[in-house]
């Protein structure tokens, strides 16, 4: 099956593509890994103006959603720039918010993430939430109740050093005794394979300019047949997972999402193995851009389900179809 983007959402991609490479990601990646995030908040802010965020909130609550479709396809280009910050962690727990049976914390809390005033972060049953030192709206799932955190314990370092991990503080106002946990994980998938995909897309580009730039024996590294083979698999997995990831957003089945992301999140791995071995050792160093995305891809693939319980999810969501 082809999916083609239509007009409107081909020109939001275009327009986010347009602002974040002018904004030069990959130095707010950098100053975010040192815990300064004025640069990274500003980014923020300027993606809630762009209605990143609104796509999974209802216009009851100042959003323009549920748009899964529209959400998978900036989330994509946030990917491909390596935006840092809990961006799927703020959508899960929009979407967790906006289900709940009683209407009040979502009235209270998601304008302010819609707008960017706020950032979220969710952890669910004891797991460390990403960037709890940073997120304004910390959201933990204990024992089956859905808890505002109080507060968040150390910092642990993490694959990314984007991605900084915290334990949410125990304890909190109760928000729901009974809240619709799958409906978050779903929305988390989504968006953390579209990052993926985002992700793998990047690193093939500029592995595809690196190999057209270096020579050996007097020609480019690029016109080797082994390496045009690397690079013919890693397109051929991001093309795969393409068609799985807006189908799923289409959908929104459990386990159709659960296949985008172990197929996105696949793709962008097999695409960064070969991305550092077609750079040599220049892929290794962290002070080349190329280790922001090397180390995204690496995380997305563990977040919120690694590839064994996303799979387990698809067999799951098969079995129980009539």
């Amino acid at each position: 099956m082809r999916f083609l983007l239509d007009a409107e959402q081909r020109a939001f991609a275009n327009s986010l593509d347009a602002m974040l490479t002018a904004a030069d990601t990959p130095s707010v990646v950098r100053d975010w890994s040192r815990g300064e995030h004025d640069s990274g908040r500003a980014l923020w802010s300027r993606l809630a103006e762009a209605g990143v965020f609104a796509l999974a909130v209802p216009a009851d609550y100042a959003g323009m959603g549920p748009l899964p479709v529209e959400l998978a396809v900036g989330f994509v280009e946030l990917g491909r720039h390596a935006v840092p910050g809990p961006l799927a962690e703020t959508v899960a727990a929009a979407a967790l918010l906006a289900e709940l049976a009683d209407p009040g914390p979502a009235e209270r809390l998601l304008p302010a993430l819609v707008s960017g005033e706020a950032s979220a972060t969710l952890a669910l049953d004891g797991s460390y939430a990403l960037d709890g030192d940073t997120a304004t709206v910390r959201l933990a799932l204990t024992a089956g109740e859905l808890r505002l955190a109080p507060g968040h314990g150390p910092v642990r370092g993490c694959l990314d050093p984007a991605r900084r991990l915290t334990p949410l503080t125990a304890g909190g106002e109760l928000l729901s005794a009974a809240p619709p946990v799958g409906h978050a994980l779903t929305w988390a998938r989504l968006a953390t394979a579209a990052q993926a995909l985002g992700v793998g897309l990047a690193l093939l580009d500029r592995t595809v300019a690196h190999v057209g730039r270096r020579t050996q024996f007097g020609v480019p590294v690029g016109s080797f047949q082994a390496v045009k083979h690397r690079l013919a698999d890693a397109r051929t997995a991001l093309d795969f997972a393409r068609p799985l990831l807006f189908g799923a957003a289409l959908t929104m089945a459990p386990a159709d999402v659960a296949a985008a992301k172990v197929t996105a999140c696949e793709a962008a791995y097999t695409t960064a193995r070969a991305a550092l071995q077609l750079h040599g050792a220049i892929g290794y160093t962290a002070e080349y851009d190329l280790s922001l995305w090397l180390a995204r891809a690496r995380a997305l693939r563990a977040a919120w389900g690694g590839p064994a319980e996303c799979r387990a999810a698809v067999l799951a969501g098969r079995a129980a179809r009539p």
